[in-house]
C-alpha cells in the first residue's frame, strides 16, 4: 500500500450529511463515512438483511443455499452499468434498491489490525488491538507455526472489530516483496531477502488470516492480499521514486527471486487478492500488464479472488508515467490487463467514457466485479446479519486478550537476534547486576517499536520499562532523537562509568527508513557511533549494544570493539518489545532469532546503485550481486546468523549419495551430454528423499533452535552459491536431542532457474549444508 505524493485531489465532492449523526473520516487519500451515535458504531456493514426489507430474501444473490458463482451472476445481472462501475473502486457505492450498503475495501493488518486505511478505526469501544512485531522481526523467528498463529489472532480481532462496525473484512496484507537492498525503507514490512522464507511466511500468514471454521472450505474468515506485485523495492532513493521507476529485471531473476513469494501466496495460501505495484517492470506498469496479471496470477497460478491496484496506481500510470495518452485508455488497459478493483477513484471517473469509446466492454466490467463480489460472498457479506453467523459472537472482549498479548511477547522473543556475545557475557543475572545504565534514543520509545502500517497497541512495554523490571536502572537518552545531530556524551559516560552494566539501545525509526523514504547509507545515524564508542570506553561493566531497525546496519566498529561484549538486533519488536528484550538479556528466554537478511558494509552501498535489480554478480563490471544466494563480497553479518545461550550440534543420520532421475529411453540426455533436465514432467513424479538430522542441545539452558538445510548446486545457469531448501524450528531441553527430517523433492527443491526462466534440475554434484555439516551427493540420470 502506498500514497502518491501529488498536489491534486483524486476525490469527488462529498454529498452533505446531517452533522449530528455523521462523522467523516479522511485518511490520507481515501474517505470513509460511518454513522455513530454517542461514540458507538451501529454495527457491521452487510447485505441481504430481510429484517429491513423482507423482499430481499427472494433475491437469488441473497440465497445462501446457492453456489457463489450462481449468486454472483444473479447480482451482476441486476445492476446497471453505472452501478457496476461503482464496484470497481475501493470505496464501493451502495445500491439501496437491492439492500447493498457502501463497503470500504481498504483495511490493513500487516502485523495487527491497523488504523492505516479508511476501512478500520479505533474508538472507545475498541481503543486498540494486539500489535505484533514488525514483519522483519517475526520472520527472524523462522517459525511457520508462529506466522500462522499471528494471522489467526489478527483475523479474530479483525472480525471482532467488524462486528461492532469498526473494521472491514478485506485486508491488504501481507507485504511479501523481497528485501533486495538494505536501504529500502519498506524492507521492515517484508519477511527478508530469501524467496523460500518469504514464500513460507506469506502462505502461512495468509492461511492464519483467511482460514474459516466453516464447513465450506471456500469460505473466508477475512480476505488477505499479497503485495506489491512485482519487483517493487525502490521508494525514493536519490531522486528516483516508485511512481517513475522502471525495474529492469531479467526473466531469470523474476522467476527465481521476485515471483516465488507471490506464487506461494496464491498456490499454497489460496490468497483472496494480489495487489499490483506502482513501478514499471521492463517498461510496463504492473497494473496494466496483461502478462503479469491475467497471464500469470490468474492464468498460471489460478487466483481465486481479485486483483487490486496500489492506491491511485492507474492515475500514476497515466499522469506520472504517461503510459497512455488518455485517462479512458488507462482505465481500459488496466481492466483488460486483469485489474478488478482500483484503490482510489480513477475507474469511477473514467470507465464510463472508456465504454462509450469502445475501449472496454461491459462484459469486461462484469468479469472484474464478479471477482470482487465472489470474495465478499466467501466472506459472508451477502449472508445477512453476521451476528447470526459464524464468528458473530466475537466482540471487544476478544481484542487484546491476555493470550493474544502473550503471543505478541513470545513473537518478539523468538525474533530477537543475538549477534555477538563475547565470553558468554549474556545472560545477565539480576543477582549480580544491581545497577544498569540504559542509554540511547531508542531506550524508552513506544511507537518506534511498532514500525509502520501500525495500529494502536493494547499497551506498550518500552526497553527501559522491561529492564527496570529486573534491576535498578538509570536512563539517559544520549540523543534527542535517532538522527542524533548532537550526542550528549558526557551525561551518558557518567552513568555508564558507575553502573554494573550498560545497555545502549540505538538504531533507526520511521524518520530514517519508511514508506517513501529509502536510506542513503548504512551507518548508524548521526553521532550514534560516537556515543556508542565513547560510552563503551568508560563503562565499568559489560556493554550490550541493541540495534532497533528494519534494515541492517554497518556496525563493524562495534563488532570489532572488545569493550562491547554483546550485540542484539531487535528489528521493530512490537508492543511487548521491551519486555522481550529484557527477558533475553536477563536469561528468562534463550535467544533463537536468525537474521532474515544480509548485513552489508557501507562499501557495498557506495558501490552498488539501489536501482540495479540484478541479483547475480557481474565479474565484468565488478558488480557483487545481492543476497546471500549470490553476493560475493564482504559482509558485516550473514543471512541466518544468530547465537544462542546453548550450544547446538548437528549429526547427519540419513541422506542419499546419489539421486537418479528416470528419463524416458528416447530422452536426448541419453545420447548427448546434458548439464540439466527440466524440473517438470513425468520423470519428476515421486522423486523425493529424506534428509535426517539429529540435533543436540549441549548447553545447560533449554531453548528453541532453527535447523537450516541449504544446498549448493552445480555451477550452471548462473545458479546460486547456495540456497535454502528448508528450515525447522524445534525446542530442546538442556542436554536433550531430537530428530529433524527434511523431505526433499528433487525437482522442486534442487532445481534452479535458467536464463529463460525455466526450472531445471542441475546434473552433477550437489552439496547440502546443515550448520557446520556438509554432505555431497550426485544427481544423475
Amino acid at each position: 500500500m502506498a500514497f502518491p505524493q501529488k498536489k491534486h485531489s483524486v476525490f469527488p465532492l462529498l454529498p452533505s450529511f446531517p452533522c449530528f449523526t455523521t462523522i467523516i473520516y479522511i485518511t490520507l487519500h481515501c474517505v470513509s463515512i460511518s454513522t455513530i451515535i454517542n461514540g458507538q458504531s451501529l454495527g457491521p456493514v452487510f447485505a441481504c438483511d430481510p429484517t429491513s426489507n423482507a423482499s430481499l430474501s427472494t433475491l437469488g444473490f441473497c440465497d445462501t443455499s446457492k453456489g457463489v458463482d450462481e449468486r454472483v451472476a444473479d447480482l451482476v445481472g441486476r445492476l446497471t452499468l453505472q452501478e457496476k462501475i461503482g464496484y470497481l473502486i475501493s470505496g464501493s457505492a451502495s445500491v439501496s434498491r437491492l439492500g447493498i450498503p457502501k463497503y470500504e475495501w481498504w483495511s490493513e493488518a500487516l502485523h495487527g489490525v491497523s488504523y492505516v486505511g479508511p476501512g478500520t478505526r479505533f474508538s472507545n469501544l475498541v481503543p486498540g488491538a494486539t500489535s505484533f512485531p514488525q514483519v522483519i522481526t517475526t520472520a527472524a523467528s523462522f517459525n511457520t507455526s508462529l506466522f500462522q498463529a499471528i494471522g489467526k489472532v489478527v483475523s479474530n480481532e479483525a472480525r471482532a472489530m467488524y462486528n461492532v462496525g469498526l473494521a472491514g473484512l478485506t485486508y491488504w496484507s501481507p507485504n511479501v516483496n523481497i528485501f533486495r537492498d538494505p536501504r529500502w525503507g519498506r524492507g521492515q514490512e517484508t519477511p527478508g531477502e530469501d524467496p523460500l522464507l518469504s514464500s513460507k511466511y506469506g502462505s502461512s500468514y495468509v492461511t492464519g488470516l483467511q482460514h474459516s471454521d466453516d464447513a465450506d472450505p471456500n469460505k473466508l474468515k477475512v480476505a488477505a492480499c499479497c503485495k506489491h506485485y512485482t519487483a517493487y523495492d525502490v521508494d525514493n532513493w536519490k531522486g528516483v521514486d516508485r511512481y517513475h521507476f522502471n525495474a529492469v529485471v531479467t526473466q531469470q531473476d523474476l522467476d527465481d527471486t521476485y515471483q516465488p513469494p507471490f506464487k506461494s501466496c496464491v498456490v499454497d495460501g489460496n490468497v483472496a487478492s494480489v495487489m499490483c505495484s506502482y513501478n514499471k517492470v521492463n517498461g510496463k506498469p504492473t497494473c496494466a500488464d496483461p502478462d503479469l496479471l491475467s497471464g500469470v496470477i490468474r492464468g498460471q497460478w489460478k487466483l481465486n479472488g481479485y486483483i487490486v491496484t496500489d492506491c491511485d496506481s492507474i492515475d500514476v500510470l497515466y499522469n506520472s508515467q504517461h503510459y497512455t495518452s488518455t485517462p479512458e485508455a488507462a482505465a481500459a488497459q488496466s481492466i483488460l490487463a486483469g485489474v478488478d478493483l482500483n484503490c482510489g477513484y480513477f475507474l469511477s471517473q473514467h470507465t464510463q467514457a472508456a465504454v462509450d469509446k469502445g475501449l472496454v466492454k461491459e462484459t469486461d466490467i462484469d468479469k472484474a466485479i464478479s471477482n470482487n463480489f465472489a470474495t465478499l460472498m466467501r466472506l459472508g457479506f451477502f449472508d445477512g446479519n453476521p451476528s447470526k453467523r459464524l464468528y458473530g459472537n466475537l466482540g471487544p472482549k476478544d481484542v487484546c486478550t491476555p493470550e493474544n498479548q502473550e503471543l505478541a511477547l513470545d513473537a518478539a522473543r523468538q525474533g530477537i537476534v543475538l549477534l555477538k556475545n563475547s565470553a558468554g557475557s549474556l545472560p545477565f543475572s539480576a543477582a549480580n547486576i544491581k545497577s544498569l545504565a540504559v542509554i540511547g534514543p531508542n531506550a524508552n520509545v513506544t511507537k518506534t517499536m511498532i514500525g509502520n502500517y501500525e495500529g494502536t497497541p493494547c499497551k506498550y512495554t518500552t526497553p527501559l520499562q522491561g529492564l527496570s523490571a529486573y534491576t535498578s536502572t538509570t536512563y539517559q537518552a544520549g540523543c534527542s532523537n535517532v538522527a542524533c545531530a548532537t550526542a550528549l556524551v558526557d551525561e551518558a559516560k557518567q552513568i555508564a562509568s558507575t553502573a554494573d552494566a550498560t545497555i545502549l539501545i540505538m538504531g533507526a525509526d520511521q524518520s530514517i527508513e519508511a514508506e517513501s523514504r529509502d536510506r542513503v547509507d548504512l551507518y548508524l545515524p548521526g553521532q550514534q557511533p560516537l556515543l556508542v564508542s565513547a560510552v563503551a570506553n568508560v563503562s565499568k561493566g559489560p556493554v550490550v549494544l541493541v540495534i532497533m531497525s528494519g534494515g541492517g546496519m554497518d556496525i563493524t566498529f562495534a563488532h570489532n570493539n572488545d569493550k562491547i561484549s554483546s550485540i542484539l538486533w531487535v528489528g521493530y519488536p512490537g508492543q511487548a518489545g521491551g519486555a522481550a528484550l529484557a527477558d533475553i538479556i536477563f536469561g528468562a528466554y534463550n535467544p533463537s532469532g536468525r537474521l532474515p537478511m544480509t548485513w552489508y558494509p557501507q562499501a557495498y552501498a557506495d558501490k552498488v546503485p539501489m536501482t540495479n535489480m540484478n541479483m547475480r554478480p557481474d565479474p565484468a563490471t565488478g558488480y557483487p550481486g545481492r543476497s546471500y544466494r549470490f553476493y560475493t563480497g564482504e559482509t558485516v553479518y550473514n543471512f541466518g546468523d544468530g547465537l544462542s545461550y546453548s550450544d547446538f550440534t548437528h549429526h547427519l543420520v540419513k541422506a542419499p549419495t546419489k539421486v537418479s532421475i528416470p528419463l524416458q529411453e528416447d530422452h536426448v540426455c541419453h545420447s548427448s551430454t546434458c548439464k540439466s533436465v527440466d524440473a517438470v514432467g513425468q520423470h519428476c513424479q515421486n522423486l523425493s528423499f529424506d534428509v535426517s538430522i539429529k540435533v543436540r542441545n549441549n548447553g545447560t539452558m533449554a531453548g528453541r533452535h532453527t535447523v537450516f538445510l541449504f544446498s549448493s548446486p552445480p555451477s550452471i545457469h548462473n545458479s546460486p552459491r547456495k540456497h535454502l531448501l528448508g528450515f525447522e524450528k524445534i525446542f530442546l531441553r538442556e542436554k536433550a536431542e531430537d530428530m529433524v527430517v527434511f523431505n526433499v523433492d528433487a525437482c522442486k527443491h534442487l532445481s534452479v532457474v535458467d536464463e529463460e526462466g525455466n526450472r531445471k534440475v542441475a546434473l552433477g554434484v550437489h552439496q547440502l549444508h546443515v550448520g557446520n555439516l556438509k554432505h555431497k551427493f550426485n544427481v544423475g540420470i
